[in-house]
């Protein structure tokens, strides 16, 4: 797949908007569109960055007061000649599932995951197990939880879907785009004297008011080329996988991105860690703290997750207890052996990202025990305050 380059799937078609038009033209052309992300031009009609969906539910800001480029924000250029798993690098690292591509200094088209992961599942990689790349044991909401809640969660965790369940029975699927399309565009409709009679829903309602049911499901055996098909036919963007009834994971396009990005690693014998951290400062000490734990998590699976990633997110919740931060941590370790997520509060950033990190360990030795099979049905989320 090295070869493959980006030129090869470049697309000249995509969708533009002016960085001064209101952000609720661009909720509009998200809603009709259905683009993964829109591309923002300046007044003089020249590339300025890109604006996507899940910005936009992600901010406080009035989308009829305020400006595109407000929220705009610039975005990894690509080249023609840049191969398939580098650009794959790209979208996964930077967070974009659509990229501008440019031939010297002028926009010529854009490519997106879809373009990416079409092209890889006709190689070899098509044949990989769905079970191979899922994120297992996935967050869940129950169906009576508020939308506001749900809000809530996106942004603290920074994930854009989860699964629904009614008494631990998966009941239908909540993401992003349910939010914008069913909540935010009805408002903005009526701050301009909308459709009278359209329902507007307020944040404190149900999950399941918005949710999409039933929800496509696959088992871990089906292969990602046949995944890649149903996602496309269905309009999609991510599956539930289920094992006898059971729901055992998730998996997204990004998921998918994320094992093509590997594919052209030469050096497979080492598990990297990224981080991102947000208001929870380190210092020397702490950070000689954090690599040692990570160092000794790293040296004890070093044959079972070879050439893995942890991608570490940690941050502040702005609360203190005897000079203390509290600190959220997630972990999120990707290998060829599966995904794997631990999620913790705590007071300290070494302490709680050590809780994090025994968290993770018992998340892989069950999947080792358990053969993958091991969900904890009882992991809901409780509501969170909006």
């Amino acid at each position: 797949m090295s070869s493959v380059t980006v030129k090869e799937i470049v697309s000249k078609k995509f969708v533009a908007i002016n960085e001064d038009e209101p952000l609720s033209k661009a909720v509009s052309i998200f809603k009709e569109q259905k683009p993964l992300a829109i591309i923002v031009l300046n007044s003089g009609g020249k590339y300025k960055g890109i604006l996507t969906e899940r910005w936009i539910v992600r901010t406080s800001l009035n989308p009829t007061e305020t400006k595109v480029g407000r929220l705009t924000r610039e975005a990894p250029k690509l080249s023609l000649d840049l191969s398939l798993s580098a650009a794959a690098k790209f979208m996964t690292e930077n967070d974009f599932m659509q990229l501008p591509v440019f031939e010297g200094e002028r926009l010529i088209g854009v490519i997106t995951d879809e373009d990416i992961i079409h092209r890889g599942v006709t190689e070899k990689f098509g044949d990989t197990k769905v079970e191979e790349i899922m994120s297992k044991d996935p967050f869940v909401v129950e169906e009576d939880v508020s939308i506001g809640s749900v809000i809530s969660l996106f942004r603290d965790q920074g994930f854009s879907r989860a699964p629904v369940v009614k008494k631990g029975k998966l009941v239908g699927i909540v993401t992003v785009h349910d939010i914008v399309e069913k909540v935010i565009l009805p408002r903005v409709r009526e701050s301009f004297g909308g459709v009278a009679g359209e329902k507007i829903r307020t944040l404190s309602g149900a999950v399941k008011g918005i949710m999409t049911s039933p929800v496509i499901t696959v088992n871990p055996s089906t292969k990602l080329r046949d995944a890649d098909k149903i996602m496309h036919q269905q309009s999609i963007s991510s599956l539930v996988i289920i094992r006898n009834g059971r729901l055992v994971g998730i998996m997204t396009k990004k998921d998918i991105l994320e094992h093509i990005m590997h594919l052209e690693k030469v050096e497979r014998g080492r598990l990297t860690v990224q981080f991102a951290v947000k208001g929870a400062e380190m210092d020397a000490i702490q950070q000689e703290f954090i690599l040692k734990d990570f160092n000794s998590f790293a040296k004890k699976y070093e044959n079972t997750l070879r050439g893995g990633t942890l991608f570490v997110y940690m941050k502040h919740l702005g609360r203190e207890y005897k000079g203390w931060p509290l600190v959220h941590c997630r972990l999120q370790l990707r290998s060829g052996k599966g995904v794997f997520v631990s999620a913790n509060e705590g007071w300290g950033v070494e302490q709680t990202f050590r809780l994090s990190l025994d968290h993770l360990e018992r998340q892989i030795l069950k999947s080792k025990e358990f053969g993958h099979e091991f969900v904890d049905p009882e992991r809901f989320f409780e509501t969170m305050e909006f």
